[in-house]
């Protein structure tokens, strides 16, 4: 096995579907050519070399994604392999499908002010999301819908325990609609409601406070629902500043054109100036090309077939594949083709 040809091409990845404590993922699966049934793995984390966070075991490196057709773990790829992999850069986003058959707990995510001070990490968990398919009466929830300050809200998720949604009641709920972009920074109260299919980016962290005492049937643990810190700690993360409009206003994001030709388009859906955190791009190609101009990157193929190209290289993408383009192949790629592709870049690099 030539490891440093491995590292030096776009590469794939074997399936790295995640367990997660709400059902779902059987619109993912469809888009994937899987059997498209719901379950407790809703997620599939793309190019991933970050550690789950769950209350079963599923193995030291449950949630990091294995090279395929190998059995060769990303993280110990890109560790071994750091020049080709990462050159000077940094990788430092998770990318990942979700899909809600059944609304997720109202949560929120550290700032990196809040992860420095209480979980020893240089990263919170700010993210964005990208509507990519929705079932009937689908939803997402922003913000707060009147004011409501930390004491009210820990006997809110108090009550939770006999009334399951009166958490859901104090949120702005929004119609998701196919396209939508939303950027949720740290300290922002949300939830993904169901029947909602996501390409969600963000920082390199599964932490997430969810102050609610079930999901669907599942009941949470003050362990899952605190992860480590005591209840009083875990609600200071939440901003009770994120009311109505204001915190709507913060979430919604205008794709931006960057280039328009019949053959090909390019948006940019998150950028530097949104956040520090990652940036986000899509690219539609109509019997178009573009060149591969960015790496470290990971590249989702929406809809269509393409083909990836280079010296002495040649593969066909199929709708539903992902791959990450390593720093040694930057500019060295062209993808041609039908079709939409994503693409997630790491954090604004010094």
């Amino acid at each position: 096995m030539n490891i440093k040809k491995i590292a030096s091409e776009p590469i794939f990845f074997e399936r790295n579907r995640v367990f997660r404590i709400y059902l779902g993922g059987k619109q993912y699966s469809k888009l994937c050519g899987d059997p498209a049934e719901d379950t407790m793995f809703p997620e599939e984390w793309l190019a991933s070399i970050v550690k789950a966070i769950n209350p079963k075991y599923f193995g030291e490196r449950d949630g990091v994604s294995i090279v395929r057709g190998t059995d060769i773990y990303f993280d110990d790829l890109v560790e071994r392999e750091k020049e080709l992999v990462l050159g000077n850069r940094k990788y430092d986003c998770l990318v990942k499908y979700l899909d809600s058959a059944i609304r997720l707990p109202v949560q929120v995510h550290p700032t990196k002010e809040f992860s420095k001070k209480n979980f020893s990490s240089e990263y919170g968990k700010t993210e964005a999301w990208l509507v990519v398919d929705t079932r009937p009466n689908a939803k997402v929830y922003f913000g707060f819908n009147e004011f409501v300050g930390k004491e009210k809200f820990g006997e809110l998720e108090d009550r939770s325990l006999d009334e399951k949604n009166i958490m859901q009641s104090i949120l702005n709920g929004v119609e998701a609609k196919v396209g939508d972009m939303y950027l949720i920074n740290g300290g922002l109260i949300h939830a993904i409601g169901e029947g909602c299919t996501i390409i969600e980016v963000q920082e390199p962290t599964d932490f997430t406070i969810q102050p609610e005492n079930w999901c669907g049937d599942y009941k949470i643990s003050d362990n899952e629902k605190y992860i480590g810190l005591d209840k009083s700690t875990a609600l200071d993360c939440f901003d009770y500043s994120m009311v109505g409009e204001v915190a709507l206003r913060s979430a919604r994001i205008t794709p931006k054109l960057v280039i328009g030709t019949p053959e090909y388009t390019k948006e940019e859906l998150i950028t530097y100036k949104d956040t520090t955190c990652f940036a986000e791009n899509r690219h539609v190609l109509k019997d178009g090309s573009f060149v591969i101009s960015y790496a470290p990157s990971v590249y989702i193929l929406l809809d269509g077939e393409v083909t990836i190209s280079g010296d002495s290289y040649s593969k066909v993408v199929n709708k539903g594949e992902y791959f990450f383009v390593p720093f040694v192949a930057e500019g060295k790629y062209i993808v041609s083709g039908f079709g939409v592709l994503i693409e997630c870049l790491p954090s604004k690099q010094d």
